[in-house]
């Protein structure tokens, strides 16, 4: 279990070591367990996986129009992090790994121009109905991390 110095030494290694810094010099203490308590619910993503297969033949087509997708949704304000990713041994699954910041995110992504375009596009590439699961990240803890 970290004391809050290794934790926050942890987060930010750069920081300075609380037990080697002069205590006479700090500026005096704070609560350092409403610090952490920011700390951690200030960086809960929420992350969703898109778990998609798409018919056979369409793989290129379905990857160029997720990749245009991904890189405008990763410029939206309320996402941190928009990922593509494609199975190795079965080229006609892929997994969009989406990032948001708040809760309202992804409401406001999918009212996007890109977002409603990159639907259109590939709603009859696919070979069944995309299935979404919602995650909350646990690591990394900060923000930096994504």
């Amino acid at each position: 279990r970290l004391d809050a110095g290794a934790f926050l030494a942890f987060i930010d290694p750069t920081a300075p070591d609380p037990k080697k810094t002069d205590k006479r010099a700090s500026p005096p203490p704070t609560n350092t367990n409403t610090n952490l308590k920011l700390i951690m619910s200030s960086v809960e993503y929420l992350c969703v996986h898109v778990f998609v297969s798409c018919k056979p033949g369409t793989e290129e087509a379905f990857l160029d129009a997720s990749l245009e997708n991904g890189r405008n949704s990763s410029k939206e304000e309320g996402v941190s992090r928009f990922d593509v990713i494609q199975q190795i041994d079965d080229p006609t699954k892929f997994v969009l790994v989406e990032v948001y910041k708040t809760p309202d995110a992804p409401a406001a992504h999918k009212e996007t121009d890109h977002y409603k375009k990159w639907r259109e596009t590939v709603a009859d590439m696919m070979a069944e109905p995309r299935k979404a699961i919602k995650y909350r990240n646990k690591f990394p803890v900060t923000g930096g991390g994504w």
